[in-house]
């Protein structure tokens, strides 16, 4: 029995053969499909948990969990850094992605999760946008550029028509290299100042390594009217993104309410002011078509559905297109009840099974 191992190497090709484009719209269309016909009987997602990192800026490594019942367990191990790209060079978050068989236990799949995470959280922010958002929305507002705002814009350029992105950072440095990193989008990308930013978009994106305790990262300043916000940023207790004002008198939507609750912006709000979840807007998108032209913000924590569908969604086309390695990882062969099996030499002798003697 073989493990599935889908490595960075292996990505970059299947990027290269289907085309960012269209590997972002396998992973929305995915995504949606998942929210759509979500059904607690059969999938149960877990609340991420795991260890605090105390760096100089706080970290954590994390596990997030979900089960499609009967079928396979789906498990995303997370490091989050916001150190990691100034000290080491590396992503601020760090991912692996494996799926268990639930009837055995034993592993199918691994593969690389920091693209899938950054493709995932992208397209949800879409999807949200897509329900919560004015329709005719053409101005984007990026609050943080580092590399989640890429995916970010990305997926919303697959679903409205963006005739300018308004970008912010406090890091100048990563505000410069934004406006290279999302070039490939052909898209007017420009600072701005966040009153400037706030006033004139559409959709509004917060993608920020802010401190616990550190936020808002926005004033409560002057917003459209139909003003929709994705909050990202907030994947931590008492770390937040938007100002509580605006929270109250928007329709607050979290991805996942028990995880919202202690890590989102919905641990600002009481329980009467928490909208329906995305899952709810999406399956029932009538009762909430009137907020389209009102103020709406989708908290999104990033929840392990989302890994499970990214995950599913890239292995099947990296099976179809000959991509991976099937590996022999676990010690599964030989004999099921001795794990020296086929370890230890037996120079062609028999043991023989002594019974002590009792008088």
């Amino acid at each position: 029995m073989k493990t599935l191992l889908v490595t960075q190497a292996d990505l970059r090709k299947l990027v290269h053969m289907e085309g960012i484009d269209a590997l972002m719209d396998t992973v929305i269309e995915a995504l949606e499909h998942a929210f759509r016909t979500f059904d607690e009987e059969r999938t149960e997602p877990r609340k991420r948990d795991g260890f605090t990192l105390r760096n100089e800026r706080t970290g954590v490594l994390e596990w997030m969990p979900v089960m499609q019942r009967g079928e396979t367990i789906t498990i995303k191990v997370v490091g989050y850094n916001p150190n990691n790209p100034h000290r080491y060079g590396v992503p601020t978050i760090i991912a692996t992605n494996s799926v268990y068989d639930c009837a055995t236990g034993r592993l199918l799949e691994l593969m690389d999760g920091v693209l899938p995470t950054a493709l995932r959280t992208g397209a949800a922010s879409a999807i949200a946008s897509k329900y919560l958002a004015d329709p005719d929305s053409r101005v984007v507002g990026m609050v943080g550029c580092g590399a989640q705002a890429v995916t970010q814009l990305h997926a919303l350029s697959r679903l409205f028509p963006i005739e300018r992105v308004l970008a912010y950072d406090v890091d100048l440095g990563v505000l410069r290299t934004y406006l290279r990193r999302v070039g490939f989008l052909g898209l007017d990308v420009r600072p701005a100042s966040l009153e400037e930013l706030t006033a004139e978009s559409d959709i509004i994106c917060t993608v920020t390594s802010v401190g616990v305790g550190e936020g808002p990262v926005i004033p409560d300043g002057r917003f459209k009217p139909s003003v929709h916000l994705n909050a990202v940023g907030s994947d931590l207790p008492g770390k937040t993104e938007l100002p509580l004002p605006l929270l109250e008198r928007s329709l607050v939507c979290p991805d996942f309410l028990a995880q919202a609750l202690v890590e989102g912006e919905c641990q600002q709000l009481r329980p009467e002011q928490i909208g329906p979840g995305i899952v709810e807007v999406v399956q029932n998108p009538e009762r909430y078509a009137d907020w389209r032209k009102r103020s709406t913000v989708f908290d999104s924590t990033g929840f392990a559905l989302e890994d499970q569908v990214v995950t599913r969604a890239l292995t099947r086309r990296a099976r179809e297109l000959g991509l991976g390695s099937e590996v022999e990882l676990e010690s599964l062969s030989g004999d099921a009840m001795n794990p020296y099996d086929e370890l230890l030499p037996t120079h062609g002798s028999q043991t023989t099974l002594r019974t002590a003697r009792v008088d």
